[in-house]
């Protein structure tokens, strides 16, 4: 029992997803970082002069109401940033060595390129010094 799991937590798959969600959190610390600190008030700049940021008030003097645009901004911009890097980084370069490295597979063969096959090769026989005979009795070949 205990193999069958060693086995399963050593196959590739688990072992790149395990590096994969770390790297995206480290990652997700870096672009969340630079959206806080560079983005956010950049979008609050272009708001008006509200310390909650970008949006609106639904009841007036209540902050629990208030609708902050900004922060949809700033969620949709980490995804295009993340999304991008993970794209150019890793998808992309690996994509490009699969198909750098992977070995070119044959085409499969219809029926007719297998005939056409068989009989080559029994014509190449023929030629070799291959004697067929056909007895008189019962039409049988030999060779």
């Amino acid at each position: 029992m205990l193999k069958g799991f060693k086995d399963f937590l050593l196959r590739g798959n688990v072992v790149d997803l395990a590096v994969a969600v770390v790297i995206g959190a480290a990652f997700t610390a870096i672009v969340t970082a630079f959206t806080t600190n560079i983005v956010n008030p950049l979008i609050a700049s272009i708001g008006a002069s509200n310390e909650l940021g970008w949006g609106f008030s639904i009841r007036a003097g209540n902050a629990a109401t208030f609708v902050n645009i900004g922060g949809v901004i700033t969620a949709i911009i980490n995804f295009i940033i993340i999304a991008a890097v993970v794209y150019f980084v890793l998808i992309l370069p690996v994509n490009t060595a699969k198909a750098r490295f992977a070995t070119k597979k044959e085409k499969a063969l219809s029926d007719q390129d297998i005939l056409i096959q068989i009989r080559d090769l029994l014509a190449e026989g023929k030629s070799e010094g291959v004697k067929t005979t056909t007895d008189g009795v019962t039409g049988n070949t030999t060779t």
